[in-house]
């Protein structure tokens, strides 16, 4: 049985600045640089961490596709897509990624999706587009959307449910044919944010094609909450290559549904939605069956809800600080005021 701190650091698994193991671990890590060439000096910003085996990987893509490279071993920095403009970076990082796919360099990508995940810099600009499997490779943050889905039980069932709290929530099983995590648990909806695509956007599009639950339901009902960011250190569930470094921040929402609103699998990445009391999904969570950043995500909700408080969980704040982890790099994670709640 796991506790709420182990399945937290599941997710944010990735050693913390300023101790033996940050250490060791990043001792052969790659910092990705990118350089503005601004007066009176360059402006030099880490946005992403590069294993060996993917310097390796990238020093042999021949100049014309990726453009110049720039490394320090001593610094273990890479300074790479330096080119003038936003459409001709991405058009170089989608070339480099596409003959890594041609010539099978990397498992990871075995899982193309033909989707583009954003690179950001310090103002939040554009800095370059990603296929979202390659993504890993470069250890830049990725953003995703998690909605929590919850109904409210009046005292008679939850006296017969036997259950301390007024709320059930809906639980998705994954797809056992899905590549990454097939047959666990998620929370209620989840996905990724394509460039160009609001936090907002995105989950409507997910519920309806996770869940089958219409935009206007969502739209009207859902709470944004905040975000959750972690550092997950890629392990064999999750497909591909070991040991990549990712960064993520998911913008969080909570969705009261009412009884006559069941979710149902549409697009066959889910097999069933379960109705779970509180005590249920916590057995679940302490049984390990839930995917990583989806379990955190519930952990999340649990502390927000009052499920979890520093009365009843001695490790509450060392968990609330693993759920709201400092990224390195920049981008909108570090401005979450303006989360929207309506379309």
């Amino acid at each position: 049985m796991k506790s709420n701190l182990e399945l937290v650091a599941e997710c944010d698994s990735t050693p913390y600045p300023n101790t033996p193991a940050f250490t060791e671990l990043f001792s052969d890590i790659y910092t990705l640089l990118h350089v503005y060439p601004t007066s009176p000096a360059p402006a030099i910003i880490p946005i992403g961490y590069i294993l060996p085996s993917v310097f390796t990987a990238l020093a042999k893509v021949p100049a014309s596709i990726k453009g110049e490279l720039e490394v320090s071993r001593s610094d273990r920095t890479i300074t790479a897509f330096q080119q003038p403009t936003e459409a001709e970076r991405s058009a170089a990082v989608a070339a480099t990624c596409g003959y890594w796919r041609a010539q099978k360099t990397f498992a990871v990508l075995s899982g193309w999706r033909d989707e583009l995940y954003p690179v950001y810099g310090p103002d939040n600009e554009l800095l370059f587009n990603v296929e979202r499997s390659a993504s890993p490779l470069f250890g830049v943050v990725s953003y995703g959307t998690h909605m929590n889905c919850y109904v409210r039980i009046g005292a008679e069932e939850q006296a017969k449910e036997g259950s301390k709290y007024d709320m059930k929530m809906w639980i998705p099983r994954r797809s056992r044919q899905k590549q990454t995590f097939g047959g666990m648990l998620d929370n209620g909806v989840a996905g990724g944010i394509a460039s160009g695509e609001s936090p907002l956007e995105s989950l409507i599009r997910e519920a309806d094609e996770e869940a089958s639950l219409p935009e206007k339901v969502v739209s009207d009902n859902v709470k944004a909450v905040g975000t959750v960011t972690y550092s997950y250190l890629r392990e064999a569930r999750a497909g591909g290559e070991t040991g990549l470094v990712q960064p993520e921040c998911q913008y969080v929402y909570d969705l009261e549904l009412p009884v006559s609103v069941i979710p149902q699998p549409q697009d066959g990445e889910v097999e069933e939605f379960y109705l779970w009391t509180i005590e249920e999904v916590q057995k679940h969570l302490a049984l390990g069956e839930f995917k990583p950043n989806c379990a955190l995500v519930v952990v999340d909700f649990f502390m927000r809800h009052g499920v979890l408080t520093k009365e009843n969980e001695k490790d509450y704040d060392e968990i609330w600080r693993r759920c709201h982890r400092e990224l390195e790099f920049p981008g909108p994670h570090r401005k979450v005021d303006n989360l929207e709640t309506k379309a």
